[in-house]
């Protein structure tokens, strides 16, 4: 099963039974709303706050992934999840609603893929016969954390980009309809010594670069093997650094095969969202909504869906810290 040194081919390739996906008003407006399976016109849906609010996208999606899945909620053997929010309160708050057995991780915005790569080893070894993974984000809920307090309206640079507000779940089986995932590579900690949290898809595009030459070598795979190569929220400023470092590293990938979650969930040109989305839920809800759908039609065969994640807090940004980040790579064929 394990590949080289962080790759895993499963033998017995889990199934994506089922997704749920569900969205805030900017992201309705873009160009992927038809694809997302419900889009709130407001980013409170009557909560008392906004991490009460993220809790209710992500317990939406969930319900949504497992009712599609024609499972009810003892049918899940393991919830694995994480979000922005300290101490992953979203995710866990959530399975508090679910019940299952869970498993809270960690990932910053690469947390769909790692939560998603996490449930494919638990049932191809057997270990759980459904395994939902899901994950979330809320653009005021990482505003405040991470930046500064969302009513203080502060100008961000065209660097930063735009937290997705949603959240994104898939139930994993052994058997049935859907797309298989047959591979799984996990990242590790790449640091080029940026420190600018404004900027973070220059922070990640490194990361990026390194999974995806790992992925390839250890699976002695090249690009055209894949119909595309998806980056998490590398955006408009850390995505053009990627593929500039790919070619730069003879690895061979095209404009129209190498594209990014982050430029493909708004409409960058008209949409006031910096440099282009981030967030958890940014891979989560475009892979699991857009992408899916378009395997379903047919459209796509095999995809490498690499998200992408800066693994700081605003204790390390406050004590001068740079800016560790990490890619994991799931790769999911029809």
């Amino acid at each position: 099963m394990l590949r080289g040194r962080r790759t895993w081919m499963f033998d017995r390739p889990p199934v994506i039974l089922a997704t749920g996906t569900v969205v805030g008003p900017d992201e309705g407006e873009g160009p992927l709303a038809a694809d997302f399976d419900l889009v709130h016109p407001d980013m409170e849906l009557q909560q008392p706050s906004w991490e009460k609010a993220e809790r209710a996208f992500l317990e939406q999606a969930s319900d949504i992934a497992v009712s599609s899945a024609k499972l009810s909620k003892d049918k899940i053997n393991f919830y694995v999840g994480g979000d922005l929010i300290n101490q992953i309160i979203s995710s866990t708050f959530a399975a508090r609603t679910l019940g299952a057995p869970y498993l809270g991780v960690f990932g910053a915005c690469s947390t769909s893929m790692e939560s998603l790569a996490l449930a494919s080893l638990i049932v191809s070894s057997g270990a759980g016969d459904y395994v939902l993974a899901g994950t979330s984000s809320h653009n005021c809920t990482a505003e405040k954390q991470f930046r500064y307090p969302t009513e203080y309206g502060s100008q961000k640079p065209p660097t930063a980009q735009y937290t997705v507000t949603g959240a994104g779940a898939a139930v994993v089986g052994r058997t049935g309809q859907g797309p298989k995932i047959t591979s799984a590579t996990i990242g590790k900690i790449v640091d080029l010594g940026i420190k600018d949290p404004f900027n973070m898809g220059a922070a990640m595009a490194p990361a990026a670069v390194d999974t995806i030459q790992s992925h390839l070598e250890e699976t002695g795979r090249k690009p055209g093997d894949y119909d595309l190569i998806v980056t998490g929220d590398l955006a408009g400023v850390g995505h053009p650094i990627a593929a500039e470092m790919l070619r730069r590293n003879g690895v061979p990938i095209g404009d129209t095969q190498f594209l990014d979650c982050g430029l493909m969930i708004y409409d960058v040109a008209k949409q006031k969202v910096q440099a282009g989305g981030s967030g958890c839920a940014c891979s989560a809800t475009v892979t699991y909504g857009h992408l899916l759908k378009r395997m379903a039609k047919g459209e796509l065969g095999r995809i490498l869906v690499v998200a992408t994640g800066a693994l700081l807090s605003p204790l390390s940004y406050q004590q001068g810290e740079t800016i560790p980040c990490i890619a994991h790579a799931v790769s999911i064929e029809a």
